[in-house]
């Protein structure tokens, strides 16, 4: 099972969503950088559950334990491994999966694969539970990136059919990320959030679930991040973002949009600014050409499927009896992970990014 992530700067996260514990270790960050576990546990705050109607209600406190890898307050050159005890959990809502696998979930590819070792309890190590490690990880790699000058910040782009404003791909800076993603639904149409949680309260009241999409942009990333073919910065952000459950698709700048434009219209013109600087008057590339940041804004679109464990009845099979069955999911699951899943998408890019970086600087 490939649980690890990058090159230089490397994370490897473990547990399952009911074992004892779960937790990430970050080895390769640079040293002497500072710390502030305050800032990272806030941040984490923003994908822990149960904190509202539209979360589940399963309420975990998410607080890391940092047991190595920072003296003083600050990298020291060993690893950083982060333990989060699983504290809140209620496995027998789970014992009958064992035997039906849950439609959209991994439990049938996972029991095929692990030939019927896999933990079915929560999803095990193909939880959304996962994320809350990998929401550690990026916390840290975003405050040694906002040093380098460089901001990420996401929001919500659409729930089912309710779109909100999308970011200005050529003038978002820092201030427009830093005010989105303060807020508690993060958004930057509040009439269009409201018409969002009325959408998935409403799919809760019907016992289904809805889905959405999450931009995500980067300002103050410098030209030259990425690598050719296989390490481009498209490459290894989607990486990132696919290993979140639930995410189906991922997108720069103008995405599969550009298959309806003509090269005039999706060219972005090249012009030095009074610094001397150069920029593009447009930005349907999303900040990379070639696998490899241009100076502009970096911005990423990642889209989520509807949760797939509703309380409808639905069709299974009963792996036992070798039979078609049906199956009513119970237990404490998200209308919609959307809103939860924003920081994960920021915390992925953090990690994804400061590897990149790293490398430059070897």
């Amino acid at each position: 099972m490939s649980s690890s992530f990058g090159e230089k700067v490397k994370i490897m996260i473990f547990g399952q969503s009911h074992s004892e514990a779960i937790g990430v270790v970050i080895d390769g960050l640079p040293v002497g950088e500072e710390i502030d576990l305050e800032a990272v546990r806030k941040f984490m705050e923003r994908r822990a559950p149960g904190r509202n109607a539209y979360s589940t209600p399963r309420k975990e406190a998410d607080l890391p334990r940092v047991v190595s890898g920072l003296f003083e307050g600050k990298t020291c050159g060993a690893p950083i491994c982060a333990v989060i005890e699983n504290t809140n959990t209620r496995s027998k809502d789970y014992d009958k999966l064992k035997d039906l696998p849950r439609p959209g979930h991994a439990d049938f590819t996972a029991w095929v694969k692990y030939k019927g070792a896999n933990d079915h309890r929560g999803g095990g190590h193909f939880s959304g539970r996962l994320t809350a490690p990998l929401c550690f990880a990026g916390a840290v790699c975003m405050q040694i990136l906002e040093r380098r000058g460089i901001h990420i910040g996401a929001h919500i782009l659409s729930i089912k059919g309710v779109q909100d404003t999308p970011f200005d791909a050529v003038a978002v800076d820092a201030d427009t990320l830093k005010a989105v993603t303060e807020k508690v639904f993060p958004v930057q149409n509040d009439a269009a959030g409201e018409e969002m949680q009325a959408t998935i309260a409403a799919a809760k009241e019907n016992a289904d679930s809805v889905g959405g999409v999450i931009e995500c942009a980067v300002v103050g990333l410098p030209v030259g991040v990425g690598e050719p073919m296989f390490d481009g910065l498209e490459s290894r952000l989607a990486a990132a973002i696919y290993a979140i459950p639930a995410v189906k698709g991922v997108e720069f700048g103008e995405g599969f949009g550009v298959a309806a434009l003509f090269g005039s219209e999706n060219n972005d013109n090249f012009t030095y600014q009074a610094d001397g600087t150069v920029r593009t008057t447009t930005n349907h590339h999303g900040g990379s050409l070639g696998g490899i940041s241009s100076g502009m804004p970096l911005v990423l679109r990642a889209a989520f499927k509807p949760t797939p464990s509703i309380g409808q009845t639905q069709d299974t099979i009963s792996i036992s009896k070798g039979e078609n069955d049906t199956l009513a999911i119970v237990g404490r699951h998200d209308p919609c992970i959307v809103p939860r899943a924003v920081p994960c998408v920021e915390a992925a890019a953090a990690v994804a990014l400061l590897d990149l970086i790293c490398r430059m600087e070897q």
